[in-house]
């Protein structure tokens, strides 16, 4: 077997395999970076009792290792904010009608020929948070007769969930080319109910009722796949249309823009601030590196290769980067993630009191943490598809399992190792002066890592929309002075769900999906 054959894209775990040695290995995948997580940890315990030298050697270099790995991404983070404002004042109809259309191999004449296909499924969002997203649709500079909208409720919401969607129909279903409404069913065997299974549904729908209606050819229609609280700025899709034109392999190829988690973050408290602005600029700095960027959250692709998967899995949690590998596999590599530079902003995690907020922010960790999960896919992918490149497959590889690794790992590494060789290593070892420096070495260079502290502060704050009344100056310096907390809370809402998700993964305890709870106070 040279090719992941097309049954096995849209695996969700090992049980879904018939083969019993295809099901073991995909098993050993999903147990791999739980495995290796809690082996580093154990295995720092142990040695640092029974080789407490080699641990506070190990230890002096990985501190070392960590700020230079922070340098390296603050580095790619001041390129990528400073790209995003670039795109964000460019006139991108201009430069659409500057663009020579008929180069694309799409074969098109005209820019004007591409659609939109909006999918936005919702789960209990208020009426406010979709008011909001739709509002920001009707406002884009982007011909509205090019652009086809579908939202997809949940059948299991009720009435309420109807109630909503007609209200959305009649102020904005004539904003549109098309605006469609869908309802998913719930309970189909096989699905896990969640944001995948309703998109799969919603442009099924599309599919059927709109586009083969029409004879709309499928690869003139790009699909945004946008989460209910997304709020698409001006020009996304001018600057989406531009970057789809102009790719090289337009339909290989998804498009990811920069989710900015600033909606409501004057109402979010500071705990919920950083880690809205922590993952800000995770992806903005990933977007100088689309060689390692896989699809996340809110992003685009074309309508050509959903069809060719077979549309969206609805099995899996982690749907987002599932439909990038699902891609990836069904065209044995040829698939690419392309950075658009461009943002779209969406909600901070708040809940109407802070320890709900809490809460919510490490379930929400621990879903975006149990992507960890596509690591068994990817490399089940990697060993069954023998006609991708090995320098491919490493490359990706590497960056799957060594972010899930870290994230479950460094936090803990950086607290924890600092001190145990020196509580375990025994009388002898604590009389020696490599013992009494250890901790010292290690705090100087975490303290000197707080450069990167104050560099990301003074980018959150210019990150901030405009105050409302209410909301003096003192806030704003409160605002990056939050950042110093980060240190603090990174094992409790970082380490920890990626932990307990890879822990799942291991022990076979799947979870299902979670969404967000979307409050605005």
């Amino acid at each position: 077997m040279n090719t992941l054959p097309a049954s096995y894209l849209h695996i969700g775990k090992a049980a879904d395999l018939a083969d019993p040695g295809d099901r073991r290995l995909f098993r050993f995948f999903e147990i791999l970076p739980g495995l290796l997580s809690w082996g580093t940890l154990l295995g720092s315990v142990i040695f640092s009792w029974l080789f407490p030298s080699w641990t506070a050697f190990f230890m002096m270099a990985f501190v070392v290792y960590w700020v230079l790995r922070m340098l390296y991404f603050l580095f790619y983070l001041a390129a990528g904010y400073r790209k995003m404002r670039r795109h964000e004042k460019k006139d991108w109809l201009r430069e659409l009608s500057r663009l020579n259309a008929s180069v694309s191999p799409l074969g098109i004449t005209s820019w004007k020929d591409v659609y939109h296909l909006v999918i936005m499924p919702s789960y209990k969002e208020p009426l406010e948070v979709l008011r909001a997203s739709f509002s920001a649709l009707a406002r884009t500079r982007y011909p509205k007769d090019r652009i086809i909208v579908v939202l997809g409720i949940e059948q299991r919401e009720g009435q309420e969930a109807r109630d909503k969607a007609a209200v959305l129909l009649r102020e904005f279903g004539s904003s549109f080319f098309h605006f469609l409404v869908t309802e998913h069913p719930q309970d189909i065997l096989g699905e896990i109910t969640g944001k995948g299974s309703n998109e799969s549904f919603a442009a099924r729908a599309a599919k059927t009722e709109i586009i083969d209606a029409l004879k709309i050819p499928y690869n003139r229609v790009i699909v945004s796949s946008l989460d209910a609280d997304t709020v698409v700025f001006p020009q996304y899709f001018s600057c989406l249309s531009w970057h789809y034109i102009a790719a090289k392999h337009p339909t290989r190829t998804s498009f990811q823009p920069i989710p900015l988690y600033i909606n409501n973050i004057w109402q979010a408290p500071p705990i919920s601030r950083v880690f809205a602005f922590s993952s800000t600029f995770w992806h903005t700095m990933n977007q100088q590196r689309p060689e390692k960027l896989i699809t996340f959250s809110s992003h685009a692709m074309s309508f050509s290769a959903l069809v060719d998967v077979g549309f969206k899995a609805v099995n899996v949690v982690s749907d987002d980067s599932r439909i990038f590998w699902q891609c990836f596999f069904k065209y044995h590599g040829d698939y690419r993630v392309e950075s658009l530079h461009y943002p779209v902003s969406m909600d901070a995690n708040v809940a109407p009191r802070l320890f709900g907020t809490m809460k919510n922010i490490y379930r929400q960790h621990r879903r975006w943490a149990y992507g960890c999960g596509e690591i068994a896919y990817a490399f089940f992918g990697f060993v069954k598809d023998k006609s991708i490149s090995r320098s491919r497959k490493f490359s990706l590889g590497f960056e799957l399992l060594e972010s899930h690794w870290s994230w479950a790992t460094s936090s803990i590494l950086l607290f924890m190792l600092g001190h145990l060789p020196s509580i375990l290593g025994g009388e002898e070892f604590s009389r020696t002066l490599l013992s009494y420096n250890l901790p010292r070495f290690t705090s100087d260079i975490l303290t000197i890592s707080m450069i990167g502290v104050v560099m990301v502060a003074a980018l959150s704050i210019s990150l901030l929309p405009p105050r409302k009344p209410s909301f003096g100056k003192l806030r704003v310096i409160w605002f990056g002075a939050q950042w110093f907390i980060l240190p603090f809370v990174m094992i409790f809402f970082m380490a920890l769900p990626a932990l307990e998700a890879q822990t799942r993964w291991m022990l076979g305890r799947y979870l299902g999906f979670w969404v967000t709870p979307k409050t605005r106070r």
